[in-house]
């Protein structure tokens, strides 16, 4: 029935500031920015008079995300926290995980703790948040 994941849309704050940390650190490519507007979209998302900026971004390898930025019914932005219900963070996997550590570090964005091995050594990994507050986990295969 499923076929695979086709992307997962990530609603923002800060489009600029979140197209900077997803296309210069986390290496995604846009592959389509558009504002929609009408019909449908209101139709398919449930909101009257709706404007939303989407842009859909890509990696190498073609898994995509969506980040979506409502220019009109904007919420507040409430922290989230890493054992919230329902989808919590994305995992990405790096080739050097130290050096991402260290590089994101010197640029200003959070994590939760150091890089640390995995039990069971297999892995590397560590927690950091989007500016969006996504929080991203990304990990070292060793």
């Amino acid at each position: 029935m499923v076929e695979n994941i086709r992307h997962t849309g990530i609603v923002v704050d800060n489009l600029k500031k979140s197209l900077w940390f997803y296309t210069e650190k986390m290496d995604f490519s846009v592959f389509k920015y558009q504002d929609e507007s009408g019909p449908f979209i209101e139709s398919i998302l449930g909101l009257d008079a709706l404007v939303v900026t989407t842009v859909k971004l890509i990696l190498k390898n073609r898994q995509m995300i969506e980040l979506l930025d409502f220019v009109t019914h904007k919420k507040n932005i409430s922290e989230k926290l890493i054992n919230d219900i329902g989808p919590t963070h994305l995992a990405f996997t790096v080739d050097n995980l130290d050096e991402t550590y260290t590089d994101f570090l010197n640029d200003g964005i959070n994590f939760i703790s150091k890089p640390k091995m995995s039990q069971d050594g297999r892995v590397k990994v560590a927690f950091c948040k989007s500016p969006e507050g996504t929080y991203i986990e990304l990990v070292e295969s060793i």
